[in-house]
Order: structure tokens, then sequence, then C-alpha cells
């Protein structure tokens, strides 16, 4: 059984009965330091479960004062019998920001002072072949507009590393077409995520050509008043973060790539650290505040890159 069919297999206990009240001045503490949504959500829901399924359950705590790090360790064991250990690690987490908050706030001890999280196997994503890419680029060929709107979501994905998190709330296209500048109004700026700060998203001539003809087929659409950029096939109206996940996934499927939006930003840091582009220019224009994303971005391909680099500096030819 996959970690994913584990976790449709079994769904979460979530009554965390007399542990509740912590939890929601925990959410009520994430929420004041201006934690995404997304975050307060799956930080609480983590804390829980952990409540609902061990505490209450197996270890027949009823204060969080009675919790020990034996309890969590438990717990840690039960979620990598069952799920990914990326996935134990996130609830790890969770579960040690929550308890860092409760010691302070109640002056409790830590049970999970010292401990470590789960180890996650490195599993680097590969960057694209030419191949993979122009096969992409045949599967949307045509002039219809589902065909159009497709080849230029690819191509800016291409051309940017921008990814469906970046395009939930996805606006107009304003560009430039002497310089092939797009800059997608997003409600926040395109490289905005998770460990990433605003950053500009410039796109190539390709992608400005595509969205160019994309946005003649658009004008045609019967929902063009609308203020966002992706529209859905058949007059209907805009096109969701997750219909755009679909949409690539489903192209991948056609061509036989096995593709996914985040994986273009793997692929455009490795092209441009493989082509000597600057480490700092591409923090910039990811949106990048640590440089510990540059190890991760395009991992996969970092060995090839780097004994294209020994060729080029050790070349012995006068």
């Amino acid at each position: 059984m996959t970690a994913a069919e584990s976790r449709r297999r079994e769904p979460k206990l979530l009554d965390a009965g007399g542990f509740q009240p912590e939890i929601s001045s925990f959410r009520l503490h994430l929420a004041a330091e201006g934690k995404a949504a997304k975050t307060v959500r799956t930080y609480t829901e983590a804390v829980r479960w952990f409540a609902a399924a061990h505490l209450r359950r197996q270890a027949s705590c009823t204060r969080w004062e009675q919790v020990s790090r034996q309890d969590v360790q438990r717990w840690i064991v039960w979620l990598l019998e069952r799920y990914s250990s990326a996935y134990a690690s996130n609830q790890y987490r969770a579960l040690q920001q929550f308890f860092k908050w409760l010691a302070a706030e109640e002056e409790l001890p830590d049970p999970m002072d010292g401990m470590r999280p789960p180890r996650v196997p490195g599993k680097p994503v590969p960057v694209f072949t030419g191949e993979d890419l122009s096969r992409l680029e045949r599967a949307c060929a045509g002039r219809s507009f589902w065909q159009r709107r497709d080849a230029a979501v690819i191509a800016v994905f291409r051309a940017t590393g921008s990814g469906c998190r970046s395009w939930r709330r996805s606006g107009m296209t304003t560009m430039t077409r002497g310089t092939a500048t797009s800059t997608c109004s997003c409600g926040r700026s395109p490289s905005t995520a998770r460990g990433t700060r605003p950053g500009p998203s410039r796109s190539s001539f390709g992608a400005a050509r595509s969205l160019d003809r994309y946005l003649r087929a658009r004008a045609r659409h019967a929902q063009a008043c609308r203020p966002q950029l992706w529209l859905a096939a058949g007059n209907r109206g805009p096109m969701t973060a997750s219909g755009i996940y679909q949409m690539i996934a489903r192209r991948g499927r056609e061509c036989g790539v096995d593709v996914f939006p985040h994986r273009f930003r793997h692929h455009f840091s490795h092209t441009w650290l493989d082509r000597g582009g600057p480490e700092g220019d591409l923090m910039e224009l990811n949106g990048w505040s640590s440089p510990q994303m540059l190890r991760r971005y395009g991992a996969s391909a970092r060995s090839a890159r780097a004994r294209r680099t020994y060729d080029r500096i050790m070349d012995d030819s006068p």
C-alpha cells in the first residue's frame, strides 16, 4: 500500500476532546504571527490528530502535562509505518512547534526538547530533457482556444519556473513585447511561496509569443471580461490552481512525459545554473531568501553541471 492509498483509507480522528482549548489557543497564536492559512490548518490538524488518535485512544492521557517523549516517539513510529518519511517529518515539525509554544505559554516541560525529526531520504526531482519539452510542445500544438491556452501555460511555466501555488489568484498578464517581460498579477508576486519572498517574473520571447497567441484567442471567449488570465474551455469561467495542475498532468500523460507544475521550477533553476547564471540572480528571480533553496532545486542534475564546469575550466587546449 502506498502512502497516498494509506491516507485515503484511514480517515483521521480529529476529536481532541479536553485537549482542544490549547489547540484553539495555538491556532490563534499562529494566526497572530501572520502564518499562512494553510500552515495554520496543517499545524493545528496535526496536533488534533495526535491528541485524538494517540493521546485519547492509546495513551489514555487527559491533560497536556501528562504527555511524555515516549508518546511522541510512538506516534511518529506509527506514522512511519503507514506514511512516507516526508509526511511523518511534517507531522513531527507541527507537533514540535505546538509543544514549544505550550512550554512557553504554560511553563510546562517540552516533551520534544532534544528530539530529532525522522530522516527524509533525498529524492531529487529530475529535470526535463530536450525531447521531453519537445513532446509537451507537440501535445499542445494547434489553433483552438484550449490548445493555445495550454501551450501558453506550459511556456510560462518553462520560462519562469512559477508554480500553481503562485497562480492561485492569477490575473491579467501585462506584456511588453519589446523586452518579452511577462508580469503575472497574482494578488501576490508569482515567486511568493513558503520560504520565498516576492521576486520579479521574467519570461522568454517564446513564452511571450505563446501568451500573445492565447490572449488573441482569449479575447473571443465568453468570459473575456473576467480579470483572471487563464480561462476554461467551453466558455466557462477561470481555471483554478487545481485545474491548471490537472491540465499539465493530462498533457504529460498524452505525450508520455512525467510532468507536474513544480517540476518546471527545478528545470528552470537547473537551466539557469547550467548556463552559468549567478546564484544570487537566481535567488532574486525565484524570490528565495535562503541559499538552502539553491541546493534543493535542480539537485538531480548537479553532478552533470559540475562535470561540464570542470571541462570548461580545466580545458587544456590553447
